[in-house]
């Protein structure tokens, strides 16, 4: 596939680390969406599971397999993506964020966690493509990693794919006792579907004030680091948006898989390899 001007920008559920061990539509999906993806000269990733109190890219030569969970069967921790780092596009993200006023740190040690690998490891198994993290910032909220998202949005033209990786819902007190493919309950659903109606009508204002306008937000998201990543796939795409949704099911029955992906020219038929984008539904409702 030719690759295209400017890449869009995503924002995908990365679900439980076992998400490569299990049978799933949402894992299903993002092997798909790695073929039909045209391939990216690097990969940024702001993960939920990288927090710290300023912006930080990592600027590694070479990533470790960052194995951040315990209590999961011994093959989840023999899986190793141990893709290329890329110090020279740390270097360039830094400058672009420190432009918009944002301070930047550059991390030299940080390899990929879980946020970044389980979805790359699903996409793009060869681990060939430079892959570089982007930490995020719990205590400042959405309104800021959308313009975090906006500043790094110049990487897309130069072939960068930008990812953010988090959770559509992610109450994980109510994770036991499901299997992975149990439908959601109503307050999960209608969550997403409010979430999902403000992205694809570009109502920006009411996503960022969605902790008092969306049902059940609190409870779907009791803190927002899953769900931040979003913000910054959001304003990657830039001021004149449009959201597609490229992929809707359910994980345990609380954790929602959605997907999205965000440009200012959306065209579907340059990701999905001259056909129109599959949507599945497998979200416990008609």
């Amino acid at each position: 596939m030719t690759l295209p001007k400017t890449l869009p920008s995503l924002f995908l559920s990365h679900g439980a680390p076992t998400l490569p061990l299990i049978d799933t539509p949402a894992r299903d999906f993002l092997e798909q969406i790695g073929r039909e993806l045209a391939r990216p000269k690097a990969i940024l990733v702001a993960s939920a599971h990288w927090e710290t109190a300023q912006p930080a890219v990592s600027a590694v030569e070479t990533n470790e397999t960052i194995h951040d969970f315990f209590g999961f069967p011994r093959p989840l921790y023999d899986l190793r993506y141990d893709a290329p780092g890329s110090p020279k596009l740390a270097g360039r993200a830094a400058e672009l964020l420190h432009a918009a006023g944002f301070a930047c740190n550059i991390d030299r040690r940080r390899g990929l966690d879980h946020g970044a690998w389980v979805p790359l490891l699903l996409m793009y198994p060869q681990a060939d493509i430079p892959v570089l993290q982007l930490s995020i910032q719990p205590h400042a909220g959405p309104g800021h990693h959308l313009r975090l998202g906006r500043a790094l949005a110049p990487l897309r033209d130069e072939g960068v794919l930008i990812i953010g990786s988090g959770s559509f819902t992610h109450d994980l007190s109510e994770f036991r006792g499901h299997g992975p493919n149990d439908p959601a309950p109503a307050w999960v659903d209608s969550f997403s579907d409010w979430f999902d109606a403000r992205l694809t009508g570009g109502r920006v204002d009411e996503l960022l004030d969605y902790r008092r306008l969306a049902p059940f937000a609190a409870k779907n998201h009791p803190t927002e680091e899953h769900l931040l990543p979003l913000y910054v796939a959001l304003g990657a795409a830039g001021k004149t948006m449009r959201a597609e949704r490229l992929h809707a099911s359910a994980t345990y029955s609380v954790i929602r898989m959605d997907a999205y992906g965000f440009t200012d020219a959306y065209d579907a038929q340059r990701f999905h390899g001259g056909r129109p984008a599959a949507v599945t539904d497998d979200v416990g409702h008609a």
